[in-house]
């Protein structure tokens, strides 16, 4: 299946509704039934609110910074994303890499919440030992046509799970922008990579491509 505007839509809500409004206590909870408990309430608000799913990019901003990124592990999605060229950047480089990567998800996302619909989310039975702290989290989230597969790559900080990479029908985020990175990387050089992706990032939404 074509990971279309559709599938990303999906994608984008599950990925808000792993991460809205998480109560203290979240940090105590296993992965999957941290993604069972939230997630149907919180499809539910992006269903209503008609400015998320309007893309309006600033309240979509607001939201990312105040109840998304707390609960992702940014800075290793970037590096991952960014690959060996990464411990030769510069701490303002690497800012800047972790600033323009988000904002490209932003915009993907701004475009993808239009299409969340009446999608509902399966969790699967949980594969975790005793002691585990990396896990995987497979969903499966229902719509319209067929069910896709959307599954989360958790680690055990300090301060509870955190994501650091998903998977949409079998593709999965970091390494499918890692070979974007990398070409960009030895073609034009680390600066050369934030120039594009802030380029991308304030290109209209297009989740298609």
């Amino acid at each position: 299946m074509k990971i279309t505007r559709r599938v990303w839509g999906m994608a984008a809500g599950a990925m808000l509704a792993l991460n809205l409004g998480l109560p203290a206590q979240a940090a105590d909870e296993t992965p999957d039934l941290l993604v069972k408990r939230v997630s149907a309430d919180v499809l539910e608000t992006i269903k209503k609110d008609a400015s998320l799913r309007n893309g309006d990019s600033s309240k979509i901003n607001a939201l990312v910074n105040e109840k998304v990124m707390p609960y992702v592990d940014f800075r290793r999605m970037t590096s991952a994303a960014v690959g060996p060229a990464w411990r030769q950047a510069t701490p303002d480089q690497r800012q800047k890499l972790q600033d323009e990567f988000k904002a490209l998800l932003i915009r993907t996302y701004s475009g993808a919440l239009s299409q969340v619909g009446e999608q509902t989310i399966t969790v699967k039975p949980l594969r975790m030992a005793a002691g585990d702290t990396d896990v995987l989290v497979r969903t499966q989230v229902n719509g319209r046509g067929e069910p896709v597969q959307l599954d989360f790559r958790l680690e055990k900080q300090a301060d509870g799970w955190k994501i650091y990479n998903l998977n949409v029908l079998g593709v999965w985020l970091v390494e499918t922008y890692r070979n974007q990175f990398s070409q960009e990387i030895n073609a034009h050089g680390i600066d050369g990579l934030i120039k594009t992706l802030a380029s991308r990032s304030s290109m209209p939404a297009n989740v298609t491509k």
